[in-house]
């Protein structure tokens, strides 16, 4: 595990807020098991994290996993720039450091349905953390001209959460020049490209819309988490191929 060199950062968040439709859809067809979200946050200037990238690679094969790449930029200023590094990565991982009372963030690090924090290179820590089936929230997505149309089942007993949309990488190799991993080329899966918060859950079905053309061209799957407030456990997750 590894964590920039004695320094403080302040993150930024900034996040593009997409249209959220008032109006309410059936959503009774919709699945009440959903994949176990796994997030690891990762820099390309960090040694240690090709291990952890390899793995979240076996976990994205798996159907109930969901596997996320959070690149930081807090390694950035040390040799090597991270083409993925999103200051939004920096800030979600504060939050998680601030909810689950952690001493401090480092990478390779893994979340597991927002609640248990691991090396992300702790193989046998992980699985034990993925194994078995997730009751959630029903959560459909599906292309409608321009837009994605989002549909959040209801799930009274689950309590308020937010509903947030990842445009998602499946899969890159990036040449490392300098820095830690100098002379490296390294394979990474499942990065997250960009951040739309949707909007506010309370537990009853909710719609929601986000532009197509809002999204990088380089992402080819969207994944939507409900997550209970102030980025507390996982509650729903989805994904959907924009092929």
């Amino acid at each position: 595990m590894s964590t920039p060199r004695s320094r403080r950062c302040l993150f930024a968040f900034c996040v593009a807020m997409p249209s959220l439709l008032s109006a309410v859809t059936p959503a009774a067809t919709l699945p009440a098991v959903r994949p176990t979200v796994v997030e690891l946050f990762t820099s390309q200037g960090c040694s240690s994290c090709p291990p952890a990238e390899a793995l979240l690679g076996e976990l994205k094969s798996k159907p109930n996993v969901l596997a996320l790449a959070f690149h930081v930029t807090y390694w950035d200023d040390l040799g090597w720039a991270d083409r993925f590094a999103l200051p939004y990565a920096d800030q979600r991982q504060s939050r998680y450091a601030r909810s689950l009372k952690l001493s401090s963030v480092f990478t390779p690090q893994v979340i597991v349905d927002g609640r248990q924090s691991l090396v992300g290179s702790d193989r046998g820590g992980i699985l034990r953390e993925i194994a078995g089936e997730r009751p959630g929230v029903g959560i459909s997505i599906a292309a409608s001209g321009a837009d994605l149309q989002i549909d959040v089942a209801a799930g009274a007993s689950a309590g308020n959460g937010d509903v947030l949309l990842l445009a998602l990488l499946p899969e890159a190799q990036t040449a490392i020049g300098r820095g830690e991993n100098g002379g490296r080329t390294l394979r990474e899966f499942n990065i997250v490209r960009a951040s739309f918060a949707l909007g506010a859950w309370n537990g009853s079905e909710r719609h929601y819309a986000l532009k197509r053309a809002s999204l990088p061209t380089d992402a080819t799957t969207v994944a939507v988490v409900v997550q209970q407030s102030d980025q507390r456990s996982i509650l729903g997750a989805a994904t959907y191929s924009l092929r």
